[in-house]
């Protein structure tokens, strides 16, 4: 769909000219409770570094073919979406290094920040030098036991570099997988799902409730690049009533010596 094009090769999502989008979407919803899927593509433009196009996603989402502003595909998404940012929106960021790897999951009412690279909505991620270089890219998304994994093989060496890990993940079964890109040339190679055979007790089945709307049990704060504004004026706050203390405390002592320095010179007179 979109400026999506079949080559005997690979399938180029987009071309590397501007304003352009393009996807592709299964036909058939996953229904795996345990998954892998490796993805192989290529970025690669004429664009110079910092200056070239935006991304590409992939998804595992309850809609499907619906052109949007992220990474071609449509916000407020229901599912997961694991992206390969290339370009930077936010200009006062500076704790990460493009193109980043990250992912999000959506419930349909959370929107993905596209003017500050999505670090509100993230679940982590890492930099991966991914854009013109020698090697394709290897992506590895495994979902398993309600913990999602990503890895990265971006040095042509044949091995996985972690990327993210992150327990408590509920995403349900009948979604579709899909790839979008936006901008430059976004080269399809290998697009491959595995099901994964996963041993579980009796008491996990037991406690394996339906999954109907995507979550995340918890975020961990060292992988959310999140400038928490209501926070900062909380911690602010705290900070200065801690200061307040310590200063009267501080203020009692001196008293409390300069009376018994005065009390202990009266004695001597007497």
């Amino acid at each position: 769909m979109g400026n999506t094009m079949i080559m005997p090769e690979h399938i180029r999502l987009t071309p590397d000219l501007q304003s352009r989008q393009g996807a592709v979407w299964s036909r058939i919803p996953c229904y795996l409770r345990d998954w892998e899927l490796r993805v192989q593509f290529k970025i690669h433009g004429e664009g110079k570094k910092n200056l070239n196009g935006d991304g590409l996603a992939i998804w595992l989402t309850k809609e499907r073919m619906q052109n949007g502003q992220v990474f071609g595909n449509t916000n407020f998404f229901t599912g997961l979406g694991v992206f390969v940012d290339t370009y930077p929106n936010d200009d006062k960021q500076h704790e990460r290094t493009f193109p980043f790897v990250s992912a999000m999951v959506g419930n349909g009412s959370v929107a993905y920040d596209h003017d500050r690279d999505g670090r509100s909505t993230d679940l982590g991620g890492c930099t991966a030098n991914i854009r013109n270089v020698e090697y394709d890219t290897f992506l590895l998304i495994r979902y398993m036991k309600n913990r999602l994994t990503v890895m990265t093989d971006v040095e042509g060496k044949q091995e996985w570099k972690d990327c993210l890990d992150v327990p408590g993940v509920r995403l349900p079964q009948g979604y579709y997988f899909g790839v979008s890109s936006a901008t430059d040339n976004h080269d399809l190679i290998s697009f491959k799902l595995y099901e994964l055979t996963v041993e579980r007790s009796p008491e996990e089945e037991e406690n394996q409730q339906e999954i109907t709307l995507p979550s995340v049990d918890y975020r961990m704060d060292s992988n959310v690049h999140v400038e928490d504004e209501g926070r900062s004026i909380l911690t602010t706050f705290f900070v200065f009533i801690v200061s307040v203390v310590v200063l009267v405390v501080v203020i009692i002592v001196i008293l409390f010596l300069f009376n018994h320095y005065k009390e202990n010179r009266r004695k001597r007179f007497y």
